[in-house]
């Protein structure tokens, strides 16, 4: 059986409990720059935080509608519109680093720093 357009991992959540989680620690990574959390959801959040930038730097009304549509956060948008843009507008892609951090105390559960260079 081959799977053809498998897109992002399931985590263990109905849709839109995950769509939420996403769209909160994507927030959480823009307002903060940077946050701790598990592996498996700092590489889906950073999918969406370096679409965000991208959609930052092109900067026209129709990219900033779609930014919303990803994450409805004005005060992240326009962060993400105003200096995250700004910053990052010689840089072709690579906005966010991964670093992995071990195992969390409680259960064991591979956690990583997920930040923006």
């Amino acid at each position: 059986m081959v799977k053809h357009c498998i897109d992002g991992k399931k985590l263990s959540r109905p849709k839109d409990q995950r769509i939420a989680l996403l769209r909160i620690l994507a927030s959480q990574v823009v307002r903060h720059e940077r946050i701790i959390t598990t592996e498996a959801k700092a590489v889906e959040t950073r999918r969406i935080v370096e679409r965000l930038i991208s959609y930052g730097k092109k900067g026209t009304l129709h990219h900033r509608r779609l930014a919303m549509a990803k994450v409805p956060n004005k005060v992240v948008i326009k962060k993400v519109f105003d200096d995250l843009a700004a910053r990052y507008a010689s840089r072709p892609g690579g906005y966010t680093r991964m670093i992995k951090l071990g195992p969390r105390k409680g259960d064991a559960a591979p956690t990583a720093l997920i930040e923006l260079v």
